[in-house]
């Protein structure tokens, strides 16, 4: 296994690189926009902001490069191969502005944080760099670019959340959706670089989360994932100590925001992503065991099953702290899915601290997990700090023995569910086939299943006959009327 397994799959593969393209409802100015985006379903969600900030300022949007004034690419450094499949984009563009005088490009997100002067003046890849917090400047960037002039605006803001912005949504198939509910991170894991490009954790007015998710319910919307970095650690008018910041403002908790959400219908089914197992609180495990358009789904990333890796990680718990996280999910939420991030070859990581993850993957029999091996981030702690000293093809091996057990674990896990009847979202039809169509259920496990009297954002009862690793097969049995 030479490749890493994207931490970030959330999405479907088939999303990475994805463009969109949206009706008009502003005054047009003429110019097209391109936007494409990579990485993490943060990434995803703020480039719908970005689209709707654009759009209103009058450029219509394209599918086709060629025909775009404009081109946007929201970018991730979560690690070395999104960067280089970025590049080779924007090497393309810049070849492609030689022949299409006046072509504009741009890159936000993340790499444009962390790269700006090497993008901008050293290689001359773009002419503007925008960071997370600076979308509502894009105008202006704009602007000044066609004043000849190269812009940038990388400050991160310690209160930007962009939530008076109605997104405009990518996911064109209108069944489900991400609502951030908060944006950066004051978790040091020494080998993330995500603090140093987003910046200071800050959570969204609640208000504001609540309206976005009654509006996607009521344009046609059946799921909606709460979004952020660290959503267990959401708090609004309360500092990281839970002091209250406004006595004339009421807090807000994650279990209490999920509560709110829960309660816009019960055919809303909701999700979130991601959680940190030193944040994770009873009362969120019992509102989700206490609604049941709350899905029994947690991913909850232990990345090492090794304590002192965990310490040279800086993550904040150990292994028997995150195996006590586990077994209160279990008993709190008995039928409740778990999947994980697990990082092979971590700084200093011996063949004895590799053997616990793999006694915690025969512990614990994650649902799924998204394993990749590790890839040293510039500023980063764990840069710093420790040296990348673990050899690649030892990293690839323990990676390769890592997928091997997951996948024996996953499909002893999906046989369990033959003969089982699931209540499953239906998304589509499948992609390999137009006979049949796909969803999930509660614990976001791919169903797949014949065509029927029935549609996407319907839901249908579907009893397991064959299933695969990472797929459940079936028949429809039933299909749901609407909650009155």
């Amino acid at each position: 296994m030479n490749d890493n397994i994207d931490l970030h799959k959330q999405l479907d593969e088939s999303r990475q690189g994805e463009v969109i393209s949206l009706e008009q409802d502003s005054t047009p100015n003429g110019k097209k926009l391109f936007l494409e985006s990579y990485g993490c379903a943060m990434n995803f969600s703020d480039s719908e902001v970005v689209a709707s900030i654009l759009i209103g300022k009058g450029y219509s949007t394209t599918l086709d490069e060629h025909e775009a004034d404009i081109i946007l690419i929201n970018t991730c450094s979560i690690r070395e191969n999104a960067e280089t499949r970025v590049r080779k984009r924007l090497e393309n563009f810049k070849n492609r502005k030689k022949r299409q005088p006046g072509l504009i490009v741009g890159v936000l997100g993340c790499m444009a944080e962390r790269l700006k002067k090497t993008l901008l003046e050293e290689e001359k890849l773009v002419d503007i760099v925008a960071g997370p917090d600076s979308y509502r400047d894009l105008p202006n960037l704009i602007i000044e670019v066609e004043g000849g002039q190269k812009a940038v605006n990388v400050l991160l803001s310690r209160d930007e959340t962009y939530a008076d912005i109605s997104p405009v949504r990518l996911d064109k198939k209108g069944v489900t959706s991400f609502v951030s509910i908060t944006r950066g991170c004051d978790n040091m894991c020494s080998f993330c670089v995500v603090p140093f490009t987003r910046g200071r954790e800050r959570s969204r007015d609640p208000k504001t989360i609540y309206k976005e998710c009654e509006e996607l319910f009521n344009n046609g919307y059946r799921e909606v994932t709460l979004l952020g970095q660290n959503v267990d650690s959401y708090r609004w008018n309360m500092t990281s100590k839970g002091e209250v910041k406004d006595d004339s403002i009421p807090t807000t908790s994650f279990a209490q925001l999920m509560q709110m959400v829960a309660q816009i219908s019960p055919d809303l089914r909701i999700r979130f992503s991601t959680s940190h197992p030193k944040d994770m609180s009873d009362e969120v495990l019992e509102v989700i065991a206490a609604n049941n358009n709350i899905c029994n789904y947690i991913h909850l990333p232990i990345q090492s099953g090794n304590s002192e890796v965990l310490k040279r990680m800086n993550r904040g718990y150990t292994r028997e702290w995150y195996l006590e996280r586990i077994n209160k999910i279990r008993e709190i939420i008995p039928d409740c899915a778990i999947t994980t991030d697990i990082i092979t070859g971590f700084c200093d990581e011996t063949d004895e601290e590799h053997a616990d993850t793999i006694s915690i993957m025969k512990e614990v029999e994650w649902d799924f997990a998204f394993m990749y091996k590790y890839s040293e981030r510039p500023k980063t702690l764990a840069e710093r700090r420790y040296e990348d000293n673990v050899p690649e093809e030892v990293k690839g091996s323990r990676l390769t023995e890592v997928i091997n057990l997951q996948q024996a674990n996953a499909l002893v896990i999906n046989k369990k569910k033959i003969g089982k009847t699931y209540k499953v979202l239906v998304e589509g039809t499948s992609k390999r086939s137009d006979d049949f169509m796909d969803g999930r259920n509660d614990h976001n496990t791919k169903v797949v299943f014949p065509k029927g009297d029935f549609g996407k954002c319907d839901y249908v009862m579907v009893k397991i006959n064959d299933c695969t690793t990472a797929t459940l097969k079936g028949e429809v049995v039933e299909i749901c009327k609407p909650s009155k």
